[in-house]
């Protein structure tokens, strides 16, 4: 039996490379995955790389209400009630000094991240089954500062280490588990495209200088962070809430 037998997850952010490896993942363990994102075009591919029947997926904006409301009535509506809810959708925003920061793209940023996952839980706790967990993909920035110029991504990374201890004491009555996963750099686009703005700010190599900084010098893989993902989906973590997971390679030690 697998560690997710029987389990409805969703995962939003889920064409993303670590929402695809998490359901890729989370299928293997016997689950039925709900994949939310924000192009039907990206589900569409990403569906067709899972080919199972398991697995379903919603286009929505997390950061609206009621597409969000509408994403976890059509999860119990196919699977039933929810166990795993993994928050996990992101944006990065731009790079450049605070005085020079769009604000436009700073509430952009804090909508996807920050009201992504509070709408989550605000919708999605009482389609949940006690016991269940809820997982907030925060970062290693969420636990301490950055110098890259990423204020807004910075700062919706710390504000969601706030709304899970929030929400994991409240949910407590309910044994429902509430946790932030924090990767370091990930090999996937999404750090590239970081990556990419950073080296352009400040002129320098941003991935060497990186994993220079990083005790075990490389990225970690989508799959390191699935596995870490399934620690907190599972009942592996039966007694782990409000809990910030670090899976960074020895960044924050």
């Amino acid at each position: 039996m697998g560690l997710l037998e029987g389990k409805t997850c969703v995962i939003t952010g889920g064409a993303g490379s670590i929402g695809l490896a998490s359901a890729r993942l989370f299928l293997a363990e016997g689950a039925w995955v709900m994949l939310v994102d924000l192009e039907a075009a990206d589900l569409a591919r990403a569906l067709k790389e899972l080919n199972s029947p398991d697995a379903a997926s919603w286009v929505a904006d997390v950061s609206d209400s009621a597409q969000v409301e509408a994403y976890i009535d059509a999860t119990v509506a196919r699977f039933g009630k929810i166990d795993v809810l993994f928050s996990n959708a992101g944006n990065s925003g731009v790079v450049c000094p605070v005085q020079d920061y769009p604000e436009e793209v700073f509430d952009r940023v804090m909508a996807v991240h920050v009201r992504g996952a509070f709408l989550a839980c605000k919708h999605g706790l009482p389609a949940m089954n006690d016991g269940g967990s809820i997982i907030i993909t925060s970062s290693i920035v969420g636990v301490r500062g950055d110098r890259g110029g990423s204020c807004a991504y910075v700062t919706a990374k710390h504000a969601q280490v706030g709304l899970m201890r929030s929400v994991a004491k409240g949910a407590a009555g309910r044994r429902i588990r509430v946790n932030t996963l924090h990767p370091g750099p990930v090999d996937n686009e999404f750090q590239t495209a970081i990556e990419r703005n950073i080296s352009s700010a400040t002129k320098r190599d941003a991935t060497a200088m990186i994993n220079d900084g990083i005790p075990l010098h490389r990225h970690a893989s989508p799959d390191e962070i699935a596995r870490s993902a399934l620690y907190l989906a599972s009942d592996m973590s039966s007694f782990t809430t409000a809990s910030t997971l670090m899976v960074d390679g020895g960044s924050s030690g």
